[in-house]
């Protein structure tokens, strides 16, 4: 049985950007960054209007697209646009895409394309700005998401805090940000989850605590969430799954990478910290 893809298979216009990034021309890296810092609506108008943004000329946003492997400015603004409806997809407008008869097979098959395309589209910089950023321990580490995407803050604040000081996962009623509006700042790092059906408050803590000082880790989908206008960093992951609800397990191994990653940069510090917290919580456990 064939697998549609949701619009997860192929490769987002910003994949491609951050993928050849590295192989563009200064004059096409500025245009690189204006379309990321106002994505998808950057490349939405016209070459001028980009061209404008990124304070280059027209021919170098061809010159861009070009580099990106599209027939043209208007093809490329045709998977922008394409962008924008896959980017409000939800369980209703997603197909279902296995039955109980394959489930097993499909599943599997499925889970393992999103985790390996995750990662070939993943910057090894990108992971290891994110690492250093999470290990710092003169940094406080806040992590924060939506409806779903909070299991994932739980998740990763539950390994940062048995490896290191000064991390918290924030909760998601509303009445309890004020605290964090007003104590946020300059040596906080923020790592945000969020993904498509973006949540509103999600977003505007993001910008609230970017405006404060504080470094932003936004970890979301490939079609990106607005919170990646004021993120320090984005690590995009897939989110195709056997269901037409959107997966975690790409963004699961993401975190998990993270936590190796902090846990082999502390060392010493880290598993000193992990043993006494074992003394301290006793014998928990069935031998």
């Amino acid at each position: 049985m064939s697998v549609a893809s949701g619009g997860g298979a192929s490769s987002s216009v910003a994949e491609r950007v951050r993928s050849r990034m590295g192989r563009l021309s200064a004059g096409e890296r500025k245009v690189a960054r204006a379309l990321l810092a106002h994505y998808p609506s950057a490349g939405l108008g016209s070459t001028h209007e980009l061209a404008g943004r990124a304070g280059v000329s027209a021919p170098t946003v061809v010159r861009f697209v070009a580099h990106l492997e599209f027939d043209g400015y208007k093809e490329f603004q045709q998977a922008l646009r394409d962008e924008v409806q896959e980017r409000r997809a939800s369980p209703l407008t997603i197909p279902q895409r296995i039955t109980k008869d394959d489930l097993r097979a499909v599943s599997a098959r499925v889970f393992t394309q999103a985790v390996e395309q995750t990662y070939a589209s993943l910057p090894d910089e990108e992971l290891d700005k994110a690492v250093d950023l999470l290990a710092d321990t003169g940094r406080h580490i806040t992590c924060f998401g939506g409806r779903y995407s909070h299991l994932l803050a739980a998740y990763l604040d539950l390994h940062l805090r048995q490896m290191r000081p000064g991390t918290t996962v924030h909760p998601q009623t509303p009445t309890h940000h004020s605290g964090f509006l007003l104590d946020v700042g300059k040596r906080d790092v923020c790592v945000v989850f969020d993904f498509r059906r973006y949540q509103r408050d999600v977003v505007d803590l993001a910008v609230h605590a970017h405006g404060r000082g504080a470094k932003i880790l936004l970890v979301t989908d490939p079609w990106l969430s607005p919170a990646a206008e004021v993120a320090d960093l984005v690590l995009p992951v897939k989110v195709d799954g056997p269901s037409p609800f959107d997966s975690i397990v790409p963004a699961t191994a993401v975190v998990e990478s993270m936590v190796a990653g902090v846990l082999a940069k502390l060392g010493k510090q880290a598993e000193t910290r992990i043993r006494e917290a074992d003394e301290l919580a006793g014998d928990i456990t069935f031998d």
